[in-house]
């Protein structure tokens, strides 16, 4: 019995027979030569419009030195990193009388919309203005610890800058952090110099560049710099610094002793804001 009378009296009459695809012949494909319908494809590799970035390697700085970080049009960014400013044995005496003896509590800030958060570290701050970043404001505290008013006389003596404040951070553990910002208020004036000194455990502190203009606002393919900041260590930044760059102390997940970091600054009076502002 043939094939289709078979497939007839099993599946019933209105059974029919399949059709078997055609193969193009010849004719077909010449006639159709590049078309993405029949025939052979080809391809044909274009340059792409915008040449291939590449993410810089992170940099990492961690011996005493003089870095020129970048040169830009709004001039030069300087770090200076100075390891073992205090002795160790001195640095652990001034860290435990410090944690112990400073007014430490947390700040509460507020979002461009206005939610409230707690700052992930404790604060206090000596000064004779008082000091506003992150639309909360930290009074004026004329104050200072005896401990703190010797660190200031030899940072100043060390910098070459003179400072008249003062905010200090205590990072409990690995879990406190603080964001990527710069120090750029409008109360610190321009190109301020920032002197930090670490007491404690050891935390990494990183950099990243500012993206250009047309990148908006996309960090992908900025510059980093890494820095552990070990017991007794002073880092400079002055120059552009907090103008072309930003900086954090991230989160870490691992086990991680208390550290404190006094970052001695200028403070000049606010400008006056338009009548009908209210800020925090």
């Amino acid at each position: 019995m043939s094939d289709k009378r078979q497939r007839a009296r099993v599946q019933g009459s209105w059974a029919k027979p399949l059709h078997k695809p055609q193969q193009p012949t010849a004719q077909d494909v010449q006639s159709v030569s590049g078309s993405w319908k029949y025939g052979p494809r080809s391809f044909e590799f274009h340059q792409p419009a915008d040449p291939i970035r590449e993410i810089p390697a992170e940099k990492l700085i961690e011996n005493a030195g003089d870095y020129e970080i970048s040169q830009g049009p709004t001039g030069v960014s300087r770090l200076r990193l100075i390891p073992g400013f205090l002795q160790q044995e001195e640095a652990d005496w001034m860290f435990s009388k410090l944690l112990a003896e400073l007014p430490w509590s947390q700040k509460t800030n507020y979002r461009m919309m206005g939610d409230a958060y707690e700052e992930p570290r404790l604060t206090c701050w000596y000064g004779e203005l008082p000091y506003t970043y992150s639309r909360s404001t930290m009074p004026a505290n004329a104050q200072w610890h005896p401990v703190l008013a010797t660190l200031r006389l030899a940072v100043e003596k060390k910098s070459g800058h003179t400072f008249n404040s003062l905010l200090c951070n205590l990072y409990r553990d690995g879990k406190d952090s603080i964001g990527w910002h710069s120090d750029s208020e409008p109360s610190l004036g321009p190109q301020p110099v920032i002197a930090s000194l670490s007491l404690g455990d050891t935390r990494v502190f990183s950099l990243r560049k500012q993206p250009l203009p047309q990148d908006k606002g996309d960090y992908t393919y900025v510059e980093r710099i890494r820095i552990p900041l070990t017991h007794g260590t002073l880092l400079l930044m002055d120059g552009c610094t907090q103008t072309d760059w930003q900086h954090q102390v991230a989160k870490e997940y691992h086990d991680r002793g208390p550290r404190i970091n006094l970052t001695f600054r200028t403070i000049y009076p606010e400008p006056e804001r338009p009548s009908g502002r209210f800020v925090r």
